[in-house]
C-alpha cells in the first residue's frame, strides 16, 4: 500500500509533538517536520535534538509507529552555507528524517549547485539526502531545472502537485525523471488558472503570512482538498515511480478556522483515498 503523508504546511499551527499525535489519530503512515521557519516571522519550533519538544516528538513517534519522512525547510541563497543547514540536519537526524526539503533561491545557477551539493554531503554522512522542490515563484521554477541541478549535487526533486502547475511544469517532464530522483510526491488540489486575486480570512493560522505575490499566498494559506479542484492529480500519480509515498501539503486557511485540526486531517486524508480508489479502478 502507498505510505500517505501529513505535511507541516498543512497544520503548521501544530508543533511537532501535536502533528505526530493528529496524523496518528487520522491514520496516517508518516509526517513532514518543520524543522527551521521557512519565512519571516513563522514561528521557529525548539527542535534541537535533545530539546524538550524533539525529545517529546520522539516519544510520540515511539507510541504511535509514525515516522518522520522529510524535514523542512531550507532556503538556499547566495549566502547560504552549513551554518545555516546544520541545526536542520542535527534536528532531521534526531527524528530520523530520510530527506529534507530546500528551494533555489539563488539565481546563479553554477553557485546553487555548489552549495547544493556541499548539502548534500553534510547531509549524507546523517543519512538524510536533499530534496530540491522547484517553486513557481522561486529562480528554481520547473521540473527540469530542479532536475539538472540534482543530478549535479547528487540530490532528489520534490514534487509539489500546485507548483508543478502554476511553474509550468508538465506530466511528461514528470515521468521523464530517473525513479531515485522521486521520494516523494506533495498532494493538493486547485484550480487550473492561477488565481488573480485572492480573498483571505482576516485571521491566519500560526506562521502563514499571506503577503507577497498571489501565488505565494495561495500556495501557502488557499490551497483545495484533493478533489476539489482542476489539478492532473491521477497523471501525476501514475508518472511518478510505483509506490512513491505521498505527502498531502493542504493549508487551506478558511477552511482550517472552522475545522478542528483532527478533523481536518482526516478529510485531507479521506480525499486522498478517494483519489487513490479512483486510481486503482482504473489501472
Amino acid at each position: 500500500m502507498t505510505p500517505i503523508g501529513l505535511a507541516h504546511l498543512t497544520l503548521l499551527r501544530l508543533s511537532p509533538p501535536d502533528l505526530v499525535t493528529t496524523a496518528a489519530a487520522s491514520g496516517y503512515d508518516f509526517v513532514g517536520v518543520r524543522v527551521h521557519a521557512a519565512t519571516e516571522g513563522e514561528d521557529q519550533y525548539p527542535m534541537e535534538p535533545g530539546s524538550p519538544m524533539s525529545r517529546e516528538t520522539l516519544r510520540r513517534l515511539d507510541d504511535t509507529g509514525l515516522r518522520v519522512h522529510d524535514v523542512e525547510f531550507l532556503t538556499l541563497g547566495p549566502d547560504t552555507g552549513p551554518d545555516h543547514w546544520r541545526p536542520a540536519l542535527d534536528a532531521g537526524a534526531a527524528l530520523g528524517a530520510r530527506t529534507v526539503s530546500v528551494v533555489g533561491a539563488d539565481p546563479d545557477r553554477r553557485r546553487l549547485t555548489d552549495t547544493l551539493a556541499a548539502l548534500t554531503t553534510d547531509a549524507a554522512a546523517l543519512g538524510i539526502r536533499p530534496t530540491l522542490e522547484p517553486i513557481s515563484y522561486q529562480p528554481v521554477s520547473t521540473v527540469a531545472e530542479a532536475a539538472e541541478i540534482a543530478r549535479a549535487a547528487g540530490a532528489a526533486v520534490l514534487l509539489d502537485a500546485l507548483h508543478l502547475q502554476r511553474g509550468g511544469s508538465s506530466i511528461d517532464d514528470v515521468r521523464g525523471l530517473e525513479p531515485h530522483l522521486v521520494p516523494c510526491l506533495q498532494l493538493c488540489d486547485g484550480p487550473l488558472r492561477a488565481p488573480d486575486h485572492l480573498d483571505l480570512p482576516a485571521e491566519l493560522p500560526l506562521g502563514m503570512k499571506a503577503d507577497g505575490s498571489v501565488l505565494q499566498a495561495e500556495a501557502r494559506v488557499q490551497r483545495r482538498l484533493i478533489g476539489d479542484g482542476e489539478l492532473p492529480l491521477t497523471e501525476l500519480i501514475a508518472a511518478a515511480p510505483a509506490g512513491t509515498p505521498l505527502s498531502i501539503e493542504v493549508p487551506h486557511a478558511a477552511m482550517q478556522s472552522r475545522l478542528t485540526s483532527l478533523d481536518y486531517a482526516r478529510r485531507n486524508l479521506t480525499s486522498l483515498r478517494d483519489l487513490l480508489t479512483a486510481v486503482n479502478a482504473h489501472a
